[in-house]
């Protein structure tokens, strides 16, 4: 499993190399003794179209403040994912909360057939076909985190265990055929 994740010391200088994208804002309320206060809360993803994704999640007292800090959050939260042909190494499953995401590798030209939140998430991965399906809630924040889980959990081809890696059997005895006279 490739579960790398990249620091901000590690993080390129260059921000521009970075696609931000703000999937979600939300007003948020709470009742205090003279009325409400409003926040807003945003979900924002960052990738680089190349195998790194990150997603966060922030609240603040305006729009800008929050986008600002959730982008920041994304940053710090970058996951390095693998990539085979454009699409995903496997089939994956994911589910965080009521959340519960698949997502399914395809072959080249097919496109990404997504939804939402899922769509975006892998289009800022660099992810160019994959078949997905959200079998669960569609709370737009779950399903963002049940999609990174479920690309998270994806082992890259590298480390398969493949027929040639393993040592050839040698024939028993006991498995010789016997036949009837």
């Amino acid at each position: 499993m490739i579960n790398k994740r990249i620091g901000p010391t590690t993080l390129p200088s260059d921000d521009k190399t970075f696609d931000e994208r703000v999937l979600f804002v939300n007003r948020v309320a709470r009742v205090v003794k003279g009325g409400r206060r409003f926040r807003f809360q945003a979900l924002v993803v960052v990738g680089d179209h190349g195998g790194q994704v990150g997603m966060g999640v922030s609240k603040g007292a305006d729009v800008t403040a929050a986008i600002t800090k959730a982008t920041n959050v994304a940053k710090k939260d970058m996951v390095k994912l693998p990539i085979r042909n454009g699409t995903l190494t496997h089939e994956v499953e994911a589910k965080v909360s009521g959340s519960h995401i698949l997502i399914k590798p395809a072959s080249p030209g097919t496109g990404l057939i997504a939804g939402g939140v899922i769509r975006t998430l892998l289009e800022v991965a660099g992810y160019e076909n994959a078949l997905s399906k959200s079998l669960g809630r569609n709370n737009k924040v779950n399903m963002a985190y049940a999609t990174i889980a479920a690309l998270t959990s994806m082992t890259a081809p590298s480390s398969w265990v493949t027929r040639k890696n393993q040592p050839a059997k040698t024939p028993s005895s006991k498995s010789k055929k016997r036949t009837v006279r």
